[in-house]
């Protein structure tokens, strides 16, 4: 650590902050290139216009919630560069703010070099969904700043960072019902931020149109999720099995994603109640993202940037605290190196869909090996860690 820390103790927020500005130019320069937002102006364009957003025929095209459509309406009316431009400013500075709100809460030395190296490991991975404004960065930094309001028994934080995560995509469901379980007391808070995401986009369009379209956005979640015949190609755990010719039946699938949420609940109680203060919400999160993202049947290549900026902070922390190591290096390397695979198109179609979520699942659950060994060492050594 003695050799990398000079190098990366401001190398990595510039490469992360630079990256970002290269971004911003691209957007200015041509705001339609490599880019998702053609879903996101479209369904403001429909809903502003009384419209229907869904078609649900279709696994492509406009796939949130109306209050989606109502949050980037303004955005929509500034038009595709400047709109844009605040859309990915938004998703960057909330997802960057996060992760420095949790090198904080880590304390100890060095914090600095955590943040940067951090983001460094997590830059390959996090850069294609960033380039194309996709709302899971904004997902991620809203989910993340959820899991440390709500482990902190912030109600008023913890409402608005569940209601934006709502809206920016509904996987963020899940988050929602693991912070529920974490502190129960705070379940009326998550339930009040739920029904102020479906009751908003009635304040700017009328009510029987809503309610259709809340119809339609049922139905073609419904169907997304039984539907085997869309040329949606997952690239969640079922991927690898799918890419030798043993692709795993749909009601076997949905028994692992059931036996895993049991596991990740386990897992995230398990480190509530056992890690130290600051170190817990880093567990938590990391643990919450990888199901999210291994184990969600509507996973892409990108999906994958949510689970990049928690795990690089995480083997920083490793390399911190265990000043270097084979793991640490390992896993540092395995996670810059698994970012790479989406740079070159022929290396992305040698590794697309199966080679993410073997990599993730590899980072993951080692660093979640290493997340309990540290709490049972200091259970063993000090005690159980009282939460209150």
């Amino acid at each position: 650590m003695t050799i990398s820390k000079p190098v990366f103790d401001r190398l990595g927020l510039s490469m992360w902050i630079g990256a970002f500005l290269i971004v911003l130019v691209l957007v200015l320069w041509s705001p339609d290139t490599r880019t998702v937002l053609q879903a996101y102006r479209y369904g403001s364009e429909e809903f502003l216009a009384g419209r229907p957003l869904y078609n649900i025929q279709s696994e492509m095209g406009y796939l949130y919630a109306p209050a989606f459509a109502a949050l980037y309406a303004p955005l929509f009316k500034l038009g595709p560069q400047i709109g844009g431009l605040l859309w990915h400013v938004l998703g960057f500075v909330v997802l960057t703010f996060a992760a420095m709100r949790q090198v904080r809460k880590l304390g100890g030395g060095e914090l600095t070099w955590l943040l940067s190296y951090g983001l460094f490991l997590a830059l390959p991975m996090a850069l294609g969904a960033i380039r194309n404004g996709q709302a899971t960065i904004l997902l991620t930094g809203a989910c993340w700043l959820l899991t440390l309001s709500a482990l902190e028994g912030r109600r008023a934080e913890t409402f608005f960072w569940a209601s934006l995560a709502i809206i920016a995509k509904p996987t963020a469901i899940i988050m929602l019902l693991l912070a529920g379980a974490l502190r129960p007391r705070l379940i009326p808070v998550l339930v009040l931020a739920v029904l102020f995401v479906l009751a908003l986009p009635y304040a700017f369009a009328p009510a029987g149109y809503l309610n259709d379209q809340y119809r339609d956005f049922a139905h073609m979640l419904t169907s997304m999720a039984v539907d085997n015949t869309s040329h949606f190609v997952p690239t969640d755990f079922t991927a690898p099995f799918t890419a030798i010719g043993l692709p795993i039946p749909e009601f076997d699938a949905t028994i692992v994603r059931m036996v895993m949420a049991l596991l990740t609940l386990s897992a995230v109680i398990w480190f509530d109640r056992k890690l130290e203060q600051g170190t817990e919400g880093l567990a938590i999160f990391l643990t919450a993202t990888f199901y999210m993202c291994v184990f969600n049947p509507r996973v892409e290549p990108n999906t994958y940037a949510m689970i990049a900026v928690p795990a690089g902070l995480a083997i920083a922390l490793l390399w911190r605290e265990e000043q270097g190591g084979v793991l640490a290096s390992v896993l540092s390397m395995a996670l810059f190196l698994t970012g790479l695979t989406g740079v070159e198109r022929h290396v992305h179609e040698f590794f697309y869909p199966w080679f993410r979520p073997i990599m993730v699942t590899f980072i993951a659950c080692s660093l979640m090996w290493w997340f309990w060994a540290r709490a049972r060492d200091k259970v063993a050594n000090e005690g159980p860690v009282a939460h209150g």
